[in-house]
């Protein structure tokens, strides 16, 4: 275990990386880079699928909800399988899945298959993710070699996002079909080049047997929370119905928890969330994938129902954001050896607050450069501070046997985040639809959901100033995986100075 007191010396900067070590990461990087492209294609191409397949608006949307049903339901469970049956193994075997799962797709004449191919592949990702994220933090020291992996792996989702986007403009032009098989032979290339690079894993041994209750009690708890959060917008959320399962839902996490904290070898070790750090964590996630989830939503409805744009010219106005975090992913890790976790997720943050309530000035008739750009401009700073930022502050200081753990943890938080905020921010809509869509009434109607999602950001601020705060009160207080003894490393702890402390990475 890691103790607050303990201290190691920082891996060399000067460390070079073997061209294995870089392959192993550009296969993790392929994988996460599909689960974002995946689903920003699809959105682009609903109305393509629904004109070709005929399928009602209702229908159509569990094209969407399908994926996300099966990512975010099921990632705790992807998490613990990949500390228990292997990470390699089980990275592997999913990414298999999603190919074939993708071939699917492509193929498919039906409406319920296609959203059966979809649920596979959310289901597929539940595992890739946590297992990538967990292979990378095993396989790169803590410190700045891991930072700088983490920062080029997370901003691989950005850059996925916005490609996603681009390419759905292109492809749909000829056939929506398209979009559901470009992901095939990418992931099937991953494969081949993953079977004869990635690092080979032992199970964990000793961990007291299968937490079968837990795993059925967690990923039934996840898949129904998903899916009322999906369907609460069309069935009301005061029906009852819905009020229902929230209840069954609340039934179940108590009933989920009880277990853990018997269970031998939990599917969650609860004591993990006892971590200041790793709570700020998880919350953060929720609330920065949740509020930027809403805006996007809310801006390409705005660009294409309010303003005419085409999917293309969508798509490249939103492109400068994630180029900006593409360009930044082999940079961002040195900056968060030099300021720590805390103060760019809290810089993060304030970025993104203000570039949403910039974005509430947009009219009829924007002018692309002086409105939109430097919204966009100030979200895609924020994202590429905080989205590595967080990932480092979720997997630092976790023994190696529970990295699994916590990276299907964090990407719940995310996953859930995304969903239920998403089903806000629509409700909030819905709820001021004017009577006669006049595009200025329209547009009206989607101020208070633009409100609802910069409150989002604002939210994540305070939360992070919490650990800011906390990072000044500990700054002499090294937090680091080491091979000194408890008391060697108290002694050298006790003995730095605030100048000394400074030029040490702080684990925030």
């Amino acid at each position: 275990m890691t103790s607050p007191l303990t201290t190691s010396a920082a891996p060399s900067p000067t460390v070079r990386w073997t061209p294995r070590l870089w392959g192993t990461l550009l296969v993790l990087c392929a994988a996460m880079f599909l689960d974002a492209l995946d689903v920003s294609m699809v959105g682009v191409a609903l109305p393509s699928i629904g004109s070709d397949l005929g399928l009602s608006t209702s229908t159509l949307q569990w094209v969407v909800s399908g994926y996300i049903l099966g990512y975010g339901g099921l990632l705790l469970l992807g998490g613990r399988t990949a500390d228990l049956l292997g990470r390699r193994q089980v990275f592997l075997v999913a990414l298999g899945v999603f190919a074939l799962a993708s071939l699917l797709g492509g193929l498919v004449d039906s409406g319920p298959l296609l959203i059966a191919s979809r649920f596979i592949k959310g289901l597929s990702a539940a595992f890739t993710a946590p297992a990538g994220l967990s292979i990378i933090t095993t396989t790169f020291p803590e410190g700045p070699l891991r930072n700088r992996a983490l920062s080029i792996y997370t901003t691989c989702a950005a850059a996925g996002y916005s490609m996603g986007l681009v390419f759905s403009g292109l492809l749909t032009e000829a056939s929506w079909r398209f979009t559901m098989l470009l992901p095939a032979p990418v992931a099937l290339l991953a494969l081949l080049v993953g079977m004869r690079l990635l690092p080979r894993s032992e199970r964990e041994r000793d961990h007291g047997g299968y937490d079968v209750p837990g795993a059925v009690l967690g990923t039934a708890s996840m898949l129904l929370l998903v899916f009322t959060v999906v369907e609460a917008p069309g069935a009301g959320w005061a029906s009852a119905r819905t009020l229902l399962s929230f209840v069954a839902v609340a039934v179940m996490l108590v009933a989920f928890v009880l277990v853990e904290l018997r269970s031998p070898s939990p599917l969650i070790r609860l004591g993990v969330l006892r971590s200041g750090p790793q709570v700020r964590a998880q919350l953060g996630a929720l609330t920065f994938v949740g509020s930027y989830t809403g805006f996007q939503f809310l801006v390409t409805l705005y660009m294409q129902q309010v303003l005419g744009w085409s999917a293309l010219h969508t798509a490249l106005a939103f492109l400068p954001a994630g180029a900006l975090v593409a360009l930044s992913a082999t940079k961002v890790g040195a900056v968060i050896d030099r300021f720590g976790t805390a103060r760019l997720i809290v810089l993060g943050f304030v970025l993104l607050a203000v570039g949403y309530v910039l974005f509430l000035r947009v009219d009829l008739h924007p002018v692309y450069a002086a409105v939109i750009l430097p919204t966009m401009l100030l979200v895609g700073s924020g994202f590429a501070l905080t989205f590595p930022s967080l990932n480092v502050q979720a997997t630092n200081g976790v023994d190696e046997h529970e990295q699994g753990m916590v990276s299907g943890l964090l990407n719940t938080s995310v996953q859930v985040g995304g969903a239920l905020f998403l089903a806000v921010v629509t409700a909030v809509v819905t709820a001021h639809a004017p009577a006669k869509a006049t595009p200025q009434a329209v547009l009206d109607s989607y101020r208070p959901g633009l409100v609802v999602v910069a409150a989002m950001a604002v939210v994540g601020l305070l939360l992070s100033l919490t650990g800011l705060r906390r990072t000044r009160r500990g700054r002499s207080v090294v937090v680091a995986r080491s091979t000194v003894t408890e008391t060697d490393g108290l002694t050298e702890a006790a003995s730095l100075t605030e100048a000394d402390a400074d030029r040490v990475p702080v684990r925030d």
